[in-house]
């Protein structure tokens, strides 16, 4: 190779590395694969346009360029702990967790592969190494909310009140360009559908969906409503249900801390599939009497929880709530229970997860 096309593969090489950090992600795969097409089978090139791929969401693309990075360079630890993430983008876990376990091999030290593979083992089951490589991890660098919250569900650790903040942003932002088809087609979600069949009055005057996700609760909530709002905690759901149109206003925040700061505003308050993120309702049950009109409903779902306890954290990092204790807060905050009913939710590997489908209402006589 001529020193000429050495340089421009170097050129591109650099461009490529100053895009992915300035977040140009596709500036940042044209000028990796460039450098590849000049200097074929080199390690450094094929690792990054990898990892670019990923952040892409081309996760079959990044399984090749991988693959020939480990080829080339078959000790590059890092290039086995990018392959491991794609192959879990892919649903591919067993061969996830034997790249993850070469990459650590390799380099023991890096906290993020720790915790894929933590995340990886927890899927799968395996209870006692999941929290050996979720400590791992925390020891590394790895955020320690997070490991807490994940040990928590394994029952290694207290569980705490709610989801961390930016565990729940950054799953959802994950899920925002195939969240609709994911769920639906996949996992047989259909919560939005069930809550809407269940409401008192055909007409609603101001309503307002909270954790609106990608908008599927739209469609059966828009011709039944003057006003439809929406809130999300996810930047990435915001921008995608910002694009579709289907909402008068929506918000990106925190449901308890919109709800506590608004009062008789709204007269339907629907949580399809939100509250499974958060442990103590008190928050959002009194945030929801505060935000409501007199009269007005609040309908939502949870995970069904039938054992000890008010709720509890699931190894799914999800929690489930009792139903005595919807009752119990119900009450407390002046909501009348006008109906429960039991339906799945949606699949979880297969299984139908069992939910809580709940209306409340808040009397028409109140201040």
């Amino acid at each position: 190779m001529d020193a000429a096309t050495f340089e421009q593969a170097k050129a591109q090489f650099l461009r490529g590395v100053q895009a992915f950090e300035a977040g140009r992600y596709e500036d940042a795969e044209r000028a990796f694969a460039d450098s590849v097409r000049l200097l074929p089978g080199r390690a450094s090139s094929l690792m990054n346009l990898g990892a670019t791929r990923i952040r892409l969401g081309q996760h079959a693309r990044a399984v090749e360029a991988l693959q020939a990075a480990i080829a080339a360079e078959p000790a590059n630890a890092e290039a086995h702990g990018h392959l491991a993430t794609a192959l879990a983008e892919l649903g591919r876990p067993d061969e996830a967790l034997e790249a993850a376990g070469t990459s650590l091999r390799l380099d023991p030290e890096v906290g993020s592969v720790w915790l894929l593979q933590a995340h990886l083992l927890r899927e799968r089951g395996d209870v006692e190494q999941a929290a050996v490589s979720y400590r791992e991890a925390a020891a590394r660098g790895a955020d320690p909310q997070l490991v807490h919250y994940a040990l928590a569900g394994l029952g290694a650790e207290p569980a705490p009140a709610t989801s961390p903040r930016q565990y729940v942003e950054q799953l959802f932002d994950s899920y925002a360009a195939g969240f609709d088809e994911h769920l639906v087609d996949t996992l047989q979600y259909r919560a939005p559908a069930v809550l809407a069949e269940g409401l008192a009055r055909p007409r609603y005057h101001h309503a307002l969906d909270l954790g609106c996700g990608t908008g599927l609760a739209a469609p059966v909530l828009r011709p039944r409503c003057e006003r439809l709002d929406a809130i999300d905690l996810s930047p990435g759901m915001v921008e995608c249900v910002r694009a579709l149109g289907t909402y008068d206003a929506v918000v990106q925040g925190d449901i308890a801390d919109h709800l506590a700061g608004v009062a008789g505003r709204y007269d339907l308050l629907l949580a399809a599939d939100v509250l499974i993120y958060i442990g103590d309702l008190a928050p959002v049950v009194a945030g929801a009497a505060r935000a409501l009109q007199p009269g007005g409903e609040f309908c939502f779902t949870v995970e069904v929880h039938d054992g000890p306890g008010d709720w509890v954290l699931r190894p799914s990092l999800r929690y489930a709530h009792g139903e005595g204790y919807i009752r119990m807060l119900a009450g407390q905050h002046g909501f009348s229970v006008r109906r429960t009913a039991r339906h799945p939710l949606r699949l979880d590997q297969g299984h139908p997860v069992e939910g809580l489908f709940t209306w409340l209402e808040r009397p028409s006589h109140a201040a």
